[in-house]
Parts: structure tokens; C-alpha cells; sequence
């Protein structure tokens, strides 16, 4: 079941790479949050969120290889954090900076 139609629909291929990481970071911080509350079934919904923001990152044809590797190794680091047995030591503040530079890089092209 497609959560971001709109996007699937061809506006996410048209949105720059900082921006779509952007999205993907605000799926990732919303996982976070209810992980840190206790919600773990929240946290797994936006998870998904999030993996479904990065498989039409991945689809995306317009994108240099660098940016799908990029996307790809993301996917497999969260698919671990959130899913898996953590083997790659993720935390909450490495997501929370690894996003922070796309975010503000998204504000100062505004």
C-alpha cells in the first residue's frame, strides 16, 4: 500500500537529491520519536514511510550512480536500525545528524 501517492506519482523523481533525503530524514526523526516514547508499532509505520520514500529514490532513473548507491546503502542502515539487530551500531543521534545537513541544506535553498 502506497502511504506517499503524490510522490509516487512523479513529483518525488523531480525533487533534488537534499530534498528527498529531507523527506526521508522526517520519516526517520517521526520512527525515532516513537521509538523513544515506547510505540514501537508507530515507529515501524514510519519506518516504512521511510523505506518507501527511499525504493522511489532507488526507481528514480535521473539519479548519478552515486546517489543510488548512496540511497541503497541508507536503505540497508535502516532497514537494519529499525528492523534487524543493529550490527551496524546505528543511534538515534547519528540519524538525527546524518538528516541535519540535508534539512539545512533544503531551508538555505529556499
Amino acid at each position: 500500500m502506497i502511504q506517499h501517492k503524490n510522490l509516487a506519482e512523479g513529483k518525488w523523481g523531480q525533487m533534488s537529491l537534499c530534498a528527498q533525503m529531507a523527506n526521508i530524514g522526517s520519516e526517520v526523526s517521526r520512527a525515532l520519536n516513537w521509538q523513544k516514547k515506547g510505540k514501537i508499532d508507530f515507529s515501524k509505520k514510519a519506518a516504512s514511510r521511510a523505506l518507501e520514500l527511499l525504493d522511489l529514490s532507488l526507481d528514480s532513473i535521473n539519479k548519478p550512480f552515486s546517489c543510488i548507491k548512496e540511497f541503497a546503502r541508507l536503505r540497508e542502515a535502516v532497514v537494519d536500525y529499525f528492523y534487524g539487530s543493529n550490527q551496524f551500531l546505528s543511534s538515534e543521534s547519528l540519524w538525527r545528524k546524518y538528516f541535519d545537513h540535508f534539512n539545512y541544506a533544503v531551508r538555505r535553498s529556499s
